[in-house]
């Protein structure tokens, strides 16, 4: 294999299985239940559902279409997929940038009313999802590791979104 020695890596320990074990099922399974449910009752993914949401409580809800791809966890090119399909439903525009630099996305009157609309329903789901089964302190614990873990990444990934990234839904 090109000359290159192989190095050998260690298995997981049983605490480390279980950990990454619970992290693979959470990460699957939760955004998959948010996916069935945000399109049944309001004809939107998570994804999309999160970028509604992010323009909503942004200043004149817009935001520059490069910040909106970081602070959705997503690429740009998923982005503008999904801001496409958000102009087609008449929830969102593009925009020449404010700065007179790049494009921003600006949620729409009616963009703003489905927000308003499923904001409700998804925190339900949310609650029932995921912190409805822990307790307050676990729910604190909670936190503290994914915030943790959330800055790890940032770091291992070199991210340059400053913001703290498990501190927006």
């Amino acid at each position: 294999m090109g000359g290159r020695q192989a190095e050998v890596i260690e298995d997981f320990d049983s605490v480390e299985r279980r950990a990454w074990s619970a992290v693979v099922t959470l990460s699957m399974r939760i955004p998959s239940a948010l996916d069935s449910r945000l399109q049944r009752e309001f004809g939107v993914t998570h994804f999309e559902y999160r970028v509604m949401a992010l323009l909503h409580e942004a200043p004149a809800h817009r935001m520059r279409l490069s910040t909106l791809a970081a602070r959705g966890h997503g690429s740009i090119s998923r982005l503008s997929h999904v801001v496409s399909k958000l102009e087609r439903m008449g929830w969102a525009r593009r925009e020449a940038a404010q700065s007179g630099r790049g494009i921003d996305a600006v949620l729409t009157e009616s963009g703003q009313a489905k927000v308003v609309e499923a904001t409700p329903d998804y925190l339900v789901a949310v609650r029932k999802l995921v912190l409805d089964g822990l307790d307050e302190p676990q729910k604190a614990e909670l936190a503290v590791l994914g915030e943790r873990l959330s800055l790890h990444l940032i770091h291992t990934l070199g991210d340059t979104d400053t913001r703290h990234p498990a501190r927006d839904y």
